[in-house]
């Protein structure tokens, strides 16, 4: 009867992956003449020699540039529309849930990225798994423990964002093996994982950052798309700043050695996001503040910017529909009081649209950071470990508020804003307050302002709030609790492994 039942799973599983991602028309991996091989005994193998293994490398960076739904798009949508500086945008069924907070199981863009994410995760699996079995004299140790420390440091970053959105996750660091009668009962749990608590999430992430540091590229400042030992440390102060690996300590150390690195902020800010007049191309990439972004060219350029706005590269272009992620009266008002004057410009854009979901359509508001096809989309930059060091310096046991200052203050005066008044500095509650302040500023647009919230346990208070004095966000159809911290499993996910169970409140 066991063995029944585990045959139907499995068969729904292989039913799931062929169905799901409608978005997505590629397989969950593309196997070939080059990326599967056979030898001389005539036993299969993933990869033949040292060209395939860099071929399928190549495939885990492209993920960075052609898929950009789910790491982008999508965590976008839920950092700022499920938080005060968006509205959703669209009146969309799959949208709307995350400026009212009403999201179910059923939503499909949770769905969507549950599925890409374990895809990517996948992906980095199979050559972490497979390379040291690579009969190839040119594929060295050194070579072989640089790869698998690209992807280790790019499946961290994937359980980064996944662990963040859903609490407790399957963590998944095998390849499942081949089903037959004799065998399915050993890889039940392969292809049915069990969860793993935030926590246990948390250390393996932290395992493979720590692993792959000393084996991972350097740092290139002429090309800030690889998965480098600088990546890894990223990710690190934001990992030890999360509550179940809190190490104030650590995001400090990590934080310093990025700065040793040579990261440090742009001169202008205006850098960062803006265009070439005429061109609409990139005005910088590889910025000195750019730890890890997607390039974009002419003849293959993203596509995200017709999701939020005007393509400058492209003027008329898919302009006919409304945009996503409106930027939220609450968030415009946050930026005049402030005279923040060089963000705002840099962040919100006003066009005239033929819509009027949330504004006025002869004066409509857009998010304004990828404005071209040709924009860097970066995932993380200097900034934001900036500010973490100074929520550490605020945070910690003995807090040293002076120096969490400092660097606030640096972040303002780049922007040509006065220093923090002297009464905030003497303050704790003061200085937390003013520093999610200027990450709220600083990085709106960027996926940062839901998880700061979540973070820093302000939620409920910051949420539920802001309906009321946000006149232009629809009405909020549940209270935000401390269920809320966590997003729904998909349930199509649920139905299909009996090992996952949804998270408490939905």
């Amino acid at each position: 009867m066991k063995r029944n039942y585990i045959y139907q799973l499995v068969l729904i599983a292989f039913m799931a992956i062929s169905s799901s991602c409608s978005l997505d028309k590629e397989p969950l991996d593309t196997y070939s003449d080059v990326t599967e091989g056979v030898t001389d005994e005539e036993e299969t193998v993933v990869f033949k020699d040292r060209a395939a293994v860099e071929g399928h490398l190549q495939t885990i960076y492209n993920q960075m540039r052609d898929r950009q739904e789910h790491w982008y798009m999508d965590l976008l949508l839920i950092a700022e529309s499920h938080s005060d500086n968006a509205y959703a945008g669209t009146t969309g069924a799959e949208v709307m849930p995350f400026e009212n907070n009403s999201i179910e199981g059923s939503n499909s863009v949770m769905e969507r990225d549950w599925n890409r994410y374990m895809e990517d995760i996948a992906r980095a699996n199979l050559l972490i798994v497979n390379i040291d079995s690579v009969e190839d004299n040119t594929l060295t140790n050194s070579v072989r423990n640089r790869m698998k420390a690209e992807a280790k440091i790019f499946r961290a970053m994937v359980m980064f964002d996944m662990v963040r959105l859903w609490g407790d996750i399957p963590v998944v660091t095998t390849i499942a093996g081949d089903i037959t009668e004799e065998t399915i009962e050993d890889v039940y749990e392969d292809y049915f994982p069990v969860q793993k608590t935030e926590k246990e999430a948390y250390e393996q992430i932290e395992k493979d950052l720590l692993e792959a540091i000393s084996d991972a590229p350097e740092n290139l400042t002429t090309d800030k798309t690889k998965f480098s030992k600088s990546v890894a440390r990223a990710l690190l102060v934001k990992l030890y700043a999360e509550k179940p690996l809190r190490n104030y300590a650590k995001v400090i150390q990590y934080a310093d050695e990025l700065a040793a690195d040579g990261f440090g902020l742009e001169a202008d800010y205006r850098d960062l996001f803006g265009v070439v007049e005429g061109s609409a191309d990139a005005k910088k990439r590889n910025s000195k503040e750019s730890i890890l972004e997607a390039q974009f060219f002419v003849g293959n350029g993203n596509w995200v910017t017709w999701m939020f706005g005007r393509d400058l590269s492209n003027y008329n272009s898919n302009f006919t529909w409304a945009k996503w992620i409106t930027p939220s009266r609450d968030l415009i008002a946050a930026f005049t009081r402030e005279a923040d004057q060089i963000r705002y410009t840099e962040s919100i854009v006003f066009y005239e649209a033929t819509w009027s979901n949330y504004y006025p359509s002869n004066n409509y508001p857009f998010m304004y950071k990828t404005r071209s096809a040709f924009s860097n989309i970066i995932k993380m930059r200097y900034a934001d470990i900036l500010l973490l060091k100074a929520e550490a310096l605020i945070m910690k046991e003995s807090p040293d508020l002076a120096a969490a200052a400092d660097i606030i203050d640096q972040v303002r005066e780049r922007v040509q804003l006065p220093k923090l008044a002297s009464g905030t500095k003497a303050n704790k509650e003061n200085m937390l307050e003013a520093y999610l302040k200027e990450r709220r500023l600083e990085l709106a647009f960027e996926g940062e302002r839901w998880f700061d919230l979540v973070r820093l346990n302000k939620v409920e208070q910051f949420m539920n709030a802001v309906y009321a004095k946000d006149s232009g966000r629809k009405t909020q159809v549940y209270p935000f609790n401390e269920n809320s911290y966590r997003l729904p499993i998909p349930q199509a996910i649920i139905d299909q492994n009996p090992n996952i169970v949804q998270n408490l409140g939905y």
